[in-house]
């Protein structure tokens, strides 16, 4: 079972940005690009391993939506990790709106591009 949780490119505890200071410093300080619907955050870190965090606006739905969102998104960057450079720090902020697992993966490939973190 292992195994095939290494195939999928486990989104693993280290890979997380959870303190409020390193999301400020994203937010004030990281190079942002967007697409209609979604903006990206992101910036060099010390590290050998990309970080991520999924923050959402304020008034963004009810709490099954939100919990939802998040849920694209985690998988968004586990399907996508394997394919991008390593060494940044990112905030993948998403607007509400008719959204969808595949529209999430559009927009973070988009994204991604446009920031130059895909690997050649």
């Amino acid at each position: 079972m292992e195994a095939d949780l290494l195939k999928t490119g486990r989104f693993k505890r280290e890979e997380h940005i959870k303190r409020p200071a390193d999301i400020q410093k994203l937010f004030k300080t990281g190079k942002r690009v967007s697409v209609a619907g979604a903006k990206l955050f992101y910036m060099l870190n010390d590290r050998n391993i990309n970080r991520i965090g999924f923050p959402l606006p304020r008034g963004y739905g009810n709490a099954v939506e939100r919990n939802t969102s998040r849920r694209y998104s985690r998988e968004t960057y586990r399907f996508f990790k394997t394919h991008l450079n390593t060494g940044y720090d990112m905030l993948l902020l998403v607007y509400p709106g008719n959204d969808s697992f595949q529209s999430r993966c559009e927009k973070f490939k988009t994204l991604c591009q446009k920031a130059g973190l895909l690997k050649d």
